[in-house]
């Protein structure tokens, strides 16, 4: 009997309840709009959960670790223990190191982030890695490691609406849009800032605004903001003195800090390059790598608690607080030292508070530097500050508008958007155009992705050769003279044949029609009429490199060869390849403005 047909109907009647309930699920999303913004609901109230989980468990082992009186951050503290910060930091440091050795022994993949997924991977992530980025993440800044949680938060709530996604096998779009509403109702959840969350969600997940995106996203981002404040209070308020009247030369002085805060946001990225790439020269076991990190920030703490942890506490003094420009400076480049430290080393997390803190310590230097030296055109520190943080933060983070509203929604203060947002985009633009990365792409830059964005490329490496070319091509032995070659192949049969040598390597390509043009005014090999012989695809080659290949050579048709053999496999006209990447890269553009 012959295997029944794959079209054959489904019969329902052989399903269970559940599997039932879960196809009808499926159909009402792919459907209907309304459904997934109930479901990218659900995602944000469970990423919720996830991140007061975390924030309260850091909270607690900070209290119990570092013997903090009652609500006081860590990096607020006066003083602390440098005999906790040192065992508390190695230990987590150990730890971490560890998990990362079990990994590479097991040869388990590293964990795939938001951005990748949705860059890379059409929004695919994994539940179990994820809550093992998490936890690590949640270690890292309990013991006190220079880093957020934010990154951890996104992590999670991205990956349960990945998850969520792939259990009810949503479209590529679809899935990368949950993708991008967990990682929203997670960031506006830690800072009670919707309109935040939703932004990061389009600017740094997604990577391009869409009208498809804008209700699960913003659905999540609010569902996630009223959770936490129903579970637990907002983890974080930013605290700042009034603003100020704004007035016209303000628009241009934030200009001027716009450019200053990228051209350290530059440089700190850099430096986490090169911090990682001189700890890899060091040849360091992984099991021991963090406890470099460990002592580094210990030791700095010694001299001042606000390198300790994210800087929740630290931001709030600093503002606060009147300290002089040269300590303010201090403070400053030992945040940059421990943020560097920490994350070159090992320990997980990532610099979106951090960079807010930094952010506001340039703001204000920025600040007090102008009143002290240019008494005339001294501007508000309170804007300065809170535009420093903006501005260094989209730098960092790759959001401006993410940023913008971070500041005014921490301040509930609107009365200078117009200039923060002005400056923000400034700063993004000047990072931009000077560098091209955010500090989550050019961490995945310096282990050889090529993404500058979240934008969907992945579509680009699931485009392969080996999956367009014709296989089987012609061949012949580059040995064979022209009137053998033409009688072997008559005219208007195949377009080319590959020629191969005495190995079975490819040698050359010959077109038929020219072959038989040029046999009865030429006598020799066939060899003498080969083309690209030095020019070849293969078949792990995607569209866009085969492309630039087809440009680079001025070719109609080329063979893919096995890059280990040197045999040829097949052949790929630039016309068919052509047509199969604009088809895809059409469909792309339509899904991510959501038509």
């Amino acid at each position: 009997m012959s295997p029944p047909d794959s079209t054959e109907p489904l019969n329902l009647s052989k399903l269970s309840p559940g599997a039932r309930l879960l196809r009808s699920l499926r159909i009402v999303l792919r459907a209907n709009e309304f459904a997934l913004v109930a479901t990218a609901a659900l995602v944000g109230c469970l990423a919720a959960l996830c991140v007061t989980a975390m924030t309260q468990t850091a909270i607690f082992f900070h209290e119990k670790i570092y013997d903090l009186p009652f609500d006081v951050r860590l990096s607020a503290a006066a003083k602390i223990s440098p005999l906790a910060a040192f065992s508390a930091l190695i230990v987590a440091g150990l730890a971490i190191g560890a998990m990362e050795t079990w990994r590479r022994k097991r040869n388990i993949p590293a964990p795939v982030d938001p951005v990748e997924a949705n860059a890379l991977r059409g929004g695919h992530m994994s539940l179990r890695d994820s809550f093992v980025v998490a936890l690590q993440t949640l270690i890292s800044n309990c013991a006190g490691a220079s880093v957020g949680l934010e990154a951890g938060y996104a992590q999670i709530g991205a990956a349960l609406g990945s998850t969520l996604g792939q259990k009810l096998r949503l479209r590529r779009g679809d899935l990368r849009v949950l993708v991008g509403a967990g990682a929203a109702a997670a960031i506006a959840g830690a800072f009670n800032a919707p309109l935040t969350g939703a932004f990061y969600g389009f600017e740094v997940v997604l990577g391009a605004y869409s009208i498809s995106g804008a209700a699960p996203i913003f659905a999540a981002a609010i569902s996630g903001t009223l959770v936490t404040k129903l579970v637990a209070t907002a983890p974080y308020q930013i605290e700042a003195p009034p603003l100020q009247s704004l007035v016209w030369s303000s628009y241009i002085l934030l200009i001027g800090l716009a450019a200053l805060t990228s051209a350290l946001g530059i440089f700190t990225m850099r430096a986490a390059g090169f911090a990682e790439k001189a700890l890899d020269a060091t040849r360091i076991v992984p099991l021991f790598r963090p406890v470099i990190g460990a002592v580094i920030v210990a030791s700095l703490a010694t001299f001042t608690p606000q390198v300790l942890g994210a800087g929740h506490g630290a931001l709030a003094l600093d503002v606060a607080t009147n300290f002089p420009v040269a300590v303010l400076l201090a403070f400053l480049g030992m945040k940059i030292v421990a943020c560097l430290a920490s994350l070159a080393s090992g320990f997980r997390g990532g610099l979106f508070f951090a960079s807010l803190l930094m952010g506001a310590l340039i703001g204000k230097i920025y600040a007090l530097s102008l009143a002290q030296f240019a008494p005339a055109f001294a501007p508000d520190p309170t804007l300065c500050i809170l535009a420093g943080m903006a501005t260094f933060g989209a730098v960092i983070v790759g959001g401006p508008l993410t940023l913008a509203f971070l500041v005014l929604e921490g301040v509930s203060d609107f009365s200078a958007a117009s200039a923060i947002i002005a400056a923000t985009i400034s700063a993004s633009l000047i990072a931009r155009s000077a560098f091209g990365y955010s500090f989550s792409t050019w961490r995945l830059h310096l282990r050889g992705e090529n993404i500058r964005s979240a934008n969907d490329i992945g579509w680009i490496e699931e485009l392969k050769v080996g999956k367009l070319m014709r296989p089987a091509p012609a061949t012949a032995p580059d040995r064979i003279d022209l009137d053998a070659f033409c009688q072997l192949f008559p005219a208007g049969g195949e377009q080319a044949v590959a020629l191969v040598d005495r190995a079975g390597r490819y040698a050359g390509l010959v077109n038929v029609a020219e072959a038989h043009a040029h046999a009865r005014s030429r006598e020799g090999r066939a060899k003498t009429l080969a083309r690209h012989a030095d020019v070849w695809l293969t078949p792990e080659m995607n569209a866009k490199t085969a492309m630039a290949l087809f440009d680079k050579s001025e070719a109609d048709l080329l063979a893919v060869v096995n890059p280990v053999t040197g045999a040829p496999l097949g052949a790929v006209t630039e016309a068919f390849l052509a047509r199969r990447y604009a088809e895809r890269a059409d469909a792309a553009a339509r899904n991510a403005i959501g038509i």
